[in-house]
């Protein structure tokens, strides 16, 4: 982390400051933000920046495998997956918590990946509030690869619009106003144009969809999709109620939903390198390790740390009934490396990439940055403390 930036930042703090920052991004919206936004962004150092972008550049090397789908085939639930398929997420998030290695550096390693939309429009809009706020220097900066909001932008309406009328693209998700995400959606429809649909919104009609906008019934030709099959895996009937997304229609999906499972979890297995904790498929592992107290169980279909086991113990792995289902993964310690007023503070940074059709590569665009003073980044996790919660990474352009 650059010290004399975070030096700077944290001299200058107020707790007024940091309202008006809250107060900026909360303007105009139905309801508060849901989630907690950190008091500060994060500074990042050019030679931290640059261990990132090579951790980033050997995992999307691996997706782009040309075996990757059949690698990655049993990862999708049968009872989830969806027709139509395309040939490569639109969407890539890299989860890297900042660690301490064993010679002392200061490096990324992996946390989780996801072939799935993040926060794309939001972490604009928190981008330039945390300006505003904090009167941050325009020489830093959140993006890749020489882009500034204009750029970004453009890029990401050539991922999620493409050849198509904004009207003709809908962001859905299932129940999309009442989702903690929800500033997100409604920030991407003003900066792309889109209209917001829940899933119950959907009408199909012969093969097609449509949506109703102001009595009349407009053709969806892309879903940019935000909807998690976990949310609805509760509700048995739910397709009895609803259009069965899962089915054939004359759509395109941005991402189809396939891509939320090959990349994710199960994919960390196949990749390796320094910056990625060793992590095997329970089932294939020979012998348990005697120091499972440096590793941690995770179940491969579970959504937002949810089943995650920190400290496990052989009577753990015993009683695991479906090991196929389970990756154990060398635990990774985050270094409390961002100085707060009080205390240091975990990070952890995701790099966001678009894949627009017709690019034959992702590029990473963006990112999103997490603070936490728990076991674990997560609101349920960072209870009753303060700077933590959702942020953004800067960099020096």
């Amino acid at each position: 982390m650059d010290s004399l930036a975070r030096k700077i930042f944290n001299d200058n703090f107020t707790p007024e400051k940091y309202q008006h920052l809250l107060e900026a991004l909360n303007k105009g919206l139905e309801n508060p933000i849901a989630f907690r936004v950190a008091e500060t962004p994060v500074f990042l150092t050019d030679d931290f920046r640059d261990k990132l972008l090579e951790a980033g550049d050997d995992i999307i090397k691996v997706i782009q495998q040309p075996d990757f789908k059949q690698l990655t085939e049993r990862a999708i639930p049968e009872k989830w997956n969806v027709a139509n398929e395309n040939d490569h997420p639109h969407f890539i998030a890299l989860d890297f918590g900042v660690c301490k290695d064993e010679r002392g550096q200061i490096v990324p390693k992996l946390i989780e990946l996801q072939g799935f939309p993040s926060l794309y429009g939001f972490q604009v809009h928190l981008s330039d509030t945390y300006r505003l706020a904090f009167d941050i220097p325009g020489y830093w900066g959140p993006y890749f690869n020489g882009l500034d909001k204009e750029s970004y932008l453009d890029l990401l309406k050539k991922t999620v619009i493409g050849p198509y009328h904004p009207d003709e693209v809908v962001l859905m998700d299932v129940n999309a106003p009442e989702q903690k995400t929800v500033v997100d959606f409604y920030i991407t429809q003003h900066y792309l144009g889109i209209p917001v649909v829940s899933l119950s919104d959907l009408i199909e009609q012969n093969g097609k969809l449509f949506y109703e906008s102001r009595g009349s019934f407009k053709p969806i030709k892309r879903i940019y999709n935000r909807l998690i099959f976990d949310e609805i895996e509760g509700d048995p009937d739910i397709f009895n109620k609803v259009v069965d997304i899962r089915k054939s229609f004359d759509v395109e999906w941005i991402t189809h939903p396939n891509w939320f499972y090959r990349i994710s979890k199960f994919t960390m297995p196949f990749l390796s390198g320094e910056f990625v904790p060793k992590t095997q498929f329970l089932h294939q592992i020979k012998t348990i390790p005697n120091d499972l107290e440096n590793y941690v169980l995770k179940p491969l279909f579970s959504f937002a740390g949810q089943g995650v086991i920190i400290d496990v113990t052989k009577e753990d792995i015993d009683q695991i009934k479906d090991p196929e289902n389970w990756i154990l993964q060398e635990k990774v310690n985050y270094e409390p490396v961002l100085q707060a007023p009080d205390d240091g503070v975990k990070v952890e940074i995701r790099l966001l990439y678009l894949w627009p059709d017709g690019d034959d590569k992702p590029t990473l665009a963006i990112n999103l940055a997490r603070l936490s003073r728990g076991k674990m980044i997560g609101v349920r996790y960072n209870k009753d403390f303060d700077w933590v919660g959702g942020t953004i990474a800067f960099m020096r352009k």
